[in-house]
């Protein structure tokens, strides 16, 4: 199975602002989205779903999605325990905290730092954030991630360039 990963998009209604074309295609290939918040706007739901089933959760931008998204998620995909928030809180003391959050989590999806990381955590959990479709801050590239998961285990992930 093929989970696109993806974070902080931040598109406003107006804005001329869209998630790139190298985005959307790493993400048409992918048999299920995860979005770890900061969508902003419900739309972007509707344009990932059109491309694979989504589950996304509550960023700290995403006053419209309040009452609609979970702040957290936990999901099994291919055998493989999954689960997602959007802020994972400071870089200091991140896989004990993740740990002790999601004990059970093989891996741990977050966003908000627009930093992508793609690294061990503690006790064999993995831990994946995407960084930013569209707003790459201080990192050098727009990035979306993948996770590639079979026989209950997740055999490879990746960052993925995409401006």
């Amino acid at each position: 199975m093929r989970v696109g990963v993806v974070s902080d998009t931040h598109l406003r209604r107006g804005w001329s602002r869209q998630l790139p074309s190298a985005a959307l295609a790493e993400l048409e290939r992918a048999d299920v989205i995860l979005h770890a918040g900061d969508l902003v706007i419900p739309e972007v739901l509707d344009q990932l779903g059109g491309l694979a089933p989504v589950h996304a959760v509550l960023g700290n931008n995403d006053t419209e999605l309040v009452g609609t998204l979970p702040e957290e998620v936990s999901l099994d995909l291919e055998g493989v325990r999954v689960a997602m928030v959007h802020d994972s809180g400071p870089r200091t003391g991140r896989e004990a905290r993740l740990a002790g959050r999601f004990p059970d989590a093989d891996v741990v999806v977050f966003g908000h730092s627009h930093i992508p990381w793609d690294a061990a955590g503690l006790d064999g959990q993995w831990l994946l954030n995407p960084g930013s479709p569209t707003e790459r801050r201080r990192q050098p590239h727009k990035t979306v991630a993948t996770l590639d998961l079979a026989d209950g285990r997740r055999v490879g992930t990746r960052i993925v360039v995409v401006d």
